[in-house]
């Protein structure tokens, strides 16, 4: 732990004359900037889906939790008598804190996305729904099933299970998505930082062996590489993430009629994820650079 902690340091106050052994310009430094930056850029948009969907998984949760629907089906003469007694047995079940029957307004703006605004509900055979909240304990839909059977036959309830589970499972699993894709940007991004630096010490083999004539041990070296390259990442990545960011606020804002796609951007504390992905570049970087680095030297020898 001790010799890790004295590499970090070394990295971060670094050492002018190993330095100049490692190129500044030219093509690896070149592709280690650009592999940064695309990577994190991609990585900003891979945490904000998961973000979006952790918070697409919480609204939907909290939209149809505690809530239900009764739909009433049955001739229009009987329609009026059902639905009042359906709310007599909704208003006497425990762990019901509200249930009231939607008016035609109601239900037509409720169709309306469908079979747009000027539907005419009062003329057509369409089912009465009765909206129902529940207590903090909630109630027995099994047996408001049996009592709404005897009672009232054309009622069916909806506790809105079967749609809540799915569209939350959807939502996890995108948000899963989301940082498997981060993971795979952070595995591409230390195949390329290893290739620049791999390319970066055969380009100066004659120079690593001169430095081995007078003296220069294969860790000193190792550090000068891993140290520039290290910084590159993080530079990079800092650049592209702040673009990606930019880009990011471009997005339009949460609206109920775009839904999820309206609602990727950055809530709250939640935009200081960003700052880990040059930090996590700095990490990807300074390994795969080591790593790179204590093998070419091996096989220059």
């Amino acid at each position: 732990m001790k010799r890790f902690f004295n590499d970090i340091m070394a990295v971060i106050v670094g050492d002018a004359q190993a330095d100049r052994m490692v190129p500044p310009t030219g093509f690896t430094a070149r592709l280690t900037l650009f592999a940064s930056a695309a990577m994190a850029f991609l990585a900003v948009f891979a945490i904000a889906l998961s973000l979006a969907s952790g918070r697409l998984a919480h609204r939907w949760g909290q939209e149809l939790a505690q809530s239900s629907t009764l739909r009433i089906s049955a001739p229009v003469e009987q329609m009026a008598a059902q639905t009042a007694a359906a709310l007599r047995v909704l208003e006497t079940t425990p762990g019901i804190a509200k249930a009231e029957a939607m008016s035609d307004e109601e239900q037509q703006a409720l169709l309306a996305p469908w079979f747009g605004p000027d539907l005419p509900v009062e003329d057509l055979p369409i089912p009465q729904l009765i909206t129902i909240e529940e207590t903090a304990e909630g109630y027995d839909s099994a047996g408001l099933r049996l009592r709404l059977q005897a009672e009232v036959p054309g009622a069916i309830l909806d506790d809105h299970t079967r749609w809540r589970k799915p569209l939350q499972q959807a939502a996890s699993r995108l948000r899963l998505l989301g940082f498997l894709s981060v993971v795979l940007i952070a595995l591409v991004t230390a195949a390329m930082i290893t290739l620049a630096a791999q390319a970066a010490l055969a380009a100066n083999a004659k120079i690593i062996a001169v430095l081995r004539l007078v003296g220069a041990q294969d860790s000193y070296i190792a550090k000068a590489f891993v140290r520039r390259f290290t910084f590159r990442a993080f530079s990079g990545a800092a650049a592209g993430a702040f673009v990606g960011f930019l880009a990011v606020l471009l997005l339009p804002a949460a609206q109920e009629q775009g839904g999820f796609l309206t609602g990727l951007g950055f809530q709250g504390l939640s935009a200081l994820w960003l700052l880990l992905i040059p930090l996590l570049a700095a990490i990807v970087g300074y390994f795969a650079t080591g790593t790179a680095a204590r093998r070419t030297l091996k096989e220059l020898r």
